[in-house]
């Protein structure tokens, strides 16, 4: 065998060699929490809530601190895998903590919180918000944590540990991480592990008020493992009305609230199969109302498609909302337009009122 052809043959030997040793590493490396863990509740607030006073909530995707909106990723047909810098990621975080404090609401749950993570350069945003949103206790669960990945190739998104953040001024007593369903096989690797957290607070009428802090999948083959998520969800929270506590559920469902979104923003939607509506009759006889935010004047947006940097014709839609029982009163939900300044997502707010028995 001539010298340059066994040269050839040694080069695709270590390649395929590297490609088989790290997806061995990829696979080894892949786990979930497991279910039903108990969380931390970090700080000290008030006692307990009570029913019949109003109280605001505001639900806020921070997409990790990185969306500016010059900012497109890759997932999502962008060219970016980190943030630009770790001083724009910092200064960015800054400028959304400050938001978070303008708004003063009593209770804030946060998506898309990096921990430990190669694309905001391993700088801890819990720790962060946590020190800037004082007056709050709080409560993390890990969303998920993803072994290295090398890709994009010149600049590899790496590894991830991701989370979702409570924050609420009536005390929380305790916390779950409840896991929820994802795709099984090779598609697990792209959904990676998934959770919600449910955070209870006592109400002075003996009762509890149930926080739900969630992020659903986006990244599914088909559509059937977020619907999974959602009747999962769903059924939790009815079951909890049904003990006679109030239940509040907010976040980012990937889903398309509004049903139409491409329509009333006026866009193109094209094909992207993580806005599916949500499907019919979801709610029915769950003593359970979803509460989908809207502008001042009209619909304003929550969510941005990545796919580069944000303009006038870009893919919008509404995908961030709560959800409240039936002894919960939503007086006013608001998606409130920053411009996509600091995420790829709108904040959302909800003035509510817990319900006195008889009213």
């Amino acid at each position: 065998m001539k010298k340059p052809l066994r040269i050839l043959l040694v080069i695709l030997l270590a390649i395929v060699l590297l490609f088989l040793g790290y997806f061995a590493y990829v696979m080894l490396s892949y786990s979930r929490l497991e279910d039903n863990l108990p969380l931390d509740v970090q700080g000290e607030a008030d006692k307990t809530a009570a029913a019949g006073v109003p109280y605001n909530m505001l639900s806020y995707n921070i997409g990790f601190g990185a969306y500016e909106p010059d900012y497109g990723f890759f997932m999502d047909g962008g060219k970016e895998s980190w943030a630009f810098s770790e001083k724009r990621l910092i200064a960015n975080m800054e400028n959304i903590a400050e938001f978070i404090n303008s708004q003063n609401a009593d209770i804030c749950i946060l998506q898309e919180v990096d921990q430990n993570a190669t694309r905001t350069y391993h700088f801890d945003e819990r720790e962060f918000l946590t020190e800037k949103l004082a007056g709050y206790c709080s409560v993390w669960a890990e969303n998920w944590n993803s072994p290295f990945l090398f890709y994009p190739f010149i600049k590899p998104h790496g590894s991830t540990l991701a989370g979702i953040m409570t924050f609420s001024r009536p005390g929380i007593t305790s916390a779950l991480r409840i896991s929820l369903p994802i795709e099984t096989g090779l598609m697990k690797l792209v959904d990676l592990d998934r959770c919600y957290s449910v955070s209870r607070i006592p109400v002075n009428n003996g009762r509890e008020l149930v926080l739900y802090n969630l992020h659903l999948s986006a990244y599914t083959s088909d559509g059937k493992i977020a619907e999974e998520q959602l009747k999962m969800l769903i059924a939790d929270m009815s079951a909890e009305y049904g003990k006679g506590n109030y239940v509040i559920g907010g976040g980012d469902f990937n889903k398309d609230l509004l049903g139409n979104s491409a329509a009333v923003f006026g866009v193109n939607g094209g094909d992207y199969t993580w806005a599916q509506p949500m499907p019919d009759g979801m709610f029915a006889n769950t003593g359970l109302t979803l509460v989908v935010p809207e502008g001042k004047n009209g619909p304003v947006p929550t969510c941005r498609n990545a796919d580069g940097p944000y303009n006038p014709e870009q893919y919008i839609l509404t995908v961030d909302g709560f959800i409240v029982s039936d002894n919960v009163r939503a007086e006013h939900a608001e998606a409130i337009d920053t411009g996509f300044a600091y995420s790829d997502h709108n904040p959302i707010s909800m003035t509510f009122i817990l319900i006195e028995q008889g009213e």
